[in-house]
């Protein structure tokens, strides 16, 4: 499997990807949304788009679509429910299915909800396991809930789902926003000695070769996986007064997005 991860450069700081099969060059354009360059890249590096997969249906995700299509005639894939929210999809998608690229890709669909109801991730199993996130995790964060999600809903997802993934499973998110979540889990945990060691040498990276985290150092870093740190707990308290002596990892996780929207 070959993997592109796309810089954007746009104010959202998305990225975008390729995934292709090494034998026949058949790529799958995830979140397509810089349709020029995935264009560009997928024609440098000899790859033929015969898919779009958009993991949900905000514009940051979807407004490529029409282009990369007229441009291919790839099919377009999404959740099986936002066939009224996505236009064109050509197949809708379940938690087992399975996306093939080619011949030698295969990648196992998740639905993930809870920053909308109709996300999806994609994983990749293998030699090197992978997890396409769009805005469900990122490096280092969680996405938020303001655009038709709940809270509740991600917190089942990160626990029934994301906690299991293996500890090399390579994390690829919709966006790049590693630094600024290390620093809202610095200002959670303070005594983080690896988030204080990442922000150090990832903060003014390059995100067009930007760094790829795994779920090993998602454990330490990211402060929505460290929900019974009791560094963490005794920070929430300062802003929460009447949290519980030891509260429940769900009530932790959803205070700590209660802050996270307003950091």
């Amino acid at each position: 499997m070959i993997v592109k991860q796309i810089w954007t450069a746009n104010r959202y700081r998305n990225f975008n990807y390729l995934i292709a099969c090494e034998e026949t060059g058949e790529a799958l354009a995830i979140d397509p949304l810089d349709s020029a360059q995935c264009l560009a890249v997928a024609h440098d590096a000899g790859f033929e788009i015969t898919q779009v997969l958009n993991t949900h249906e905000h514009n940051d995700h979807i407004g490529g679509n029409q282009a990369i299509v007229e441009a291919t005639g790839a099919k377009v894939l999404a959740h099986h429910q936002a066939h009224d929210k996505i236009p064109g999809v050509d197949r809708g998608l379940a938690a087992g299915d399975v996306v093939r690229v080619g011949k030698t890709v295969e990648l196992e669909v998740l639905d993930t909800p809870g920053h909308t109801m109709c996300h999806l991730c994609l994983r990749a199993h293998g030699d090197q396991p992978a997890i396409f996130t769009g805005d469900t995790l990122f490096n280092a964060g969680a996405g938020n809930c303001h655009n038709g999600g709940d809270p509740q809903r991600l917190f089942e997802t990160f626990a029934t789902q994301l906690e299991s993934l293996d500890a090399a499973t390579q994390i690829f998110p919709g966006h790049d926003y590693l630094a600024n979540n290390l620093r809202f889990t610095l200002a959670r945990e303070p005594d983080n000695a690896d988030a204080q060691a990442m922000l150090e040498r990832y903060a003014d990276q390059d995100p067009a070769q930007a760094h790829v985290t795994t779920m090993a150092q998602e454990r330490r870093v990211n402060t929505f996986f460290r929900l019974r740190s009791p560094s963490v707990i005794e920070a929430l308290r300062e802003a929460f007064p009447d949290l519980p002596a030891n509260p429940d990892p769900r009530t932790v996780f959803l205070k700590l997005r209660e802050l996270r929207n307003h950091w």
